[in-house]
């Protein structure tokens, strides 16, 4: 297998399991983003839901797919908020009082729900290369010469 392949099948099994994060964390917490039925809607379970459900989940395939996961972990919540958006859209009765949120509206809460993701995604990718840029780590931070004190001016 071609490492392209392999980086390819990587990344889909990083993704995967990002939105079977955040989807387990939707049905752990029972909060749906996308319905709307008054002030009574934004609570502190709805918040956790917003922010650290799609943190951890960058955070999940960040670590799985190792570097270069910031740039996967976008598609998590992309993924697990439109199909339950069209689900409640289309394919769900709404009981009296509650709808779902414009679709404006609910741009926001995805964007914020992607927002969270990628602060996972970069601290998962801080996590694994113990440093944070481009450069891997035997580049960044070299050993001194023989014989120099790492503290001493030469």
């Amino acid at each position: 297998m071609s490492n392209r392949m392999r980086a390819i099948l990587m990344g889909t099994f990083a993704i995967t399991v990002g939105a079977l994060v955040n989807f387990a964390g939707d049905k752990l917490l029972g909060m749906r983003l996308e319905l709307f039925w008054g002030v009574g809607t934004f609570s502190i379970i709805w918040a956790i839901d917003l922010f650290i459900v799609p943190f951890i989940a960058g955070l999940s395939v960040s670590m799985v797919y190792g570097l270069g996961g910031k740039l996967l972990c976008y598609f998590s919540p992309i993924i697990v908020r439109s199909i339950s958006y069209i689900q409640m859209t289309y394919f769900t009765d709404m009981p009296e009082g509650i709808t779902v949120l414009p679709f404006y509206y609910w741009i926001l809460v995805l964007i914020v729900a992607i927002e969270a993701a990628a602060f996972g995604g970069v601290f998962g990718e801080i996590l694994v290369k113990r440093t944070y840029g481009r450069r891997p780590k035997h580049l960044v931070y070299k050993q001194p010469p023989e014989g120099v004190s790492p503290g001493s001016e030469s």
